[in-house]
């Protein structure tokens, strides 16, 4: 492994622990040339999944591309990016506990859904309205208008 800092390709490992989620293993290493301390993360390797997209193309899974989407929906959102990051774990751990070696993009999609609806409600009208390609002004307060209607975007406090 090279030193993010010098380039150079040796290095010790001064701290290893696993994760809180058990799913990786992170390790602090020190450049044996420069004595720069960096940090790096294991995960065992996944079966490559393929994402279905509508048009009936076919690619990888990438986690970064997930992780992107979820960070875009909650931009200027009181959200940290552990929940964003735990999130993103929790829905890699159902597409990959479902041993599929292609997946449609709308089943993902609906899980993504299903974790920013309790996460943050914003961040999910955000997805949504970007996911299920809302038309029209009116497909969109339909949307909002069932989230009121389950009582989820009402403060208990305000309610009658």
């Amino acid at each position: 492994m090279k030193c993010p800092f010098c380039g150079y390709e040796e290095n010790k490992v001064i701290d290893s622990r696993a994760s809180k989620d058990g799913q990786s293993v992170r390790r602090r290493r020190e450049c044996i040339d420069c004595k720069r301390r960096f940090t790096t993360y294991e995960y065992v390797e996944k079966v490559p999944v393929m994402i279905i997209k509508r048009d009936g193309r076919r690619e990888p899974y990438t986690r970064e591309k997930l992780l992107e989407g979820i960070r875009t929906a909650c931009r200027k959102r009181p959200v940290s990016s552990k929940s964003i990051d735990d999130t993103v774990d929790d829905i890699e751990r159902i597409i990959f506990s479902m041993e599929k070696d292609e997946i449609d993009s709308k089943e993902i999609g609906e899980i993504v859904m299903g974790k920013l609806k309790e996460l943050d409600e914003i961040s999910y009208v955000r997805f949504a309205s970007v996911y299920r390609q809302f038309r029209d002004m009116n497909e969109f307060v339909r949307e909002l208008n069932k989230l009121l209607k389950n009582g989820e975007g009402i403060d208990k406090n305000y309610r009658n």
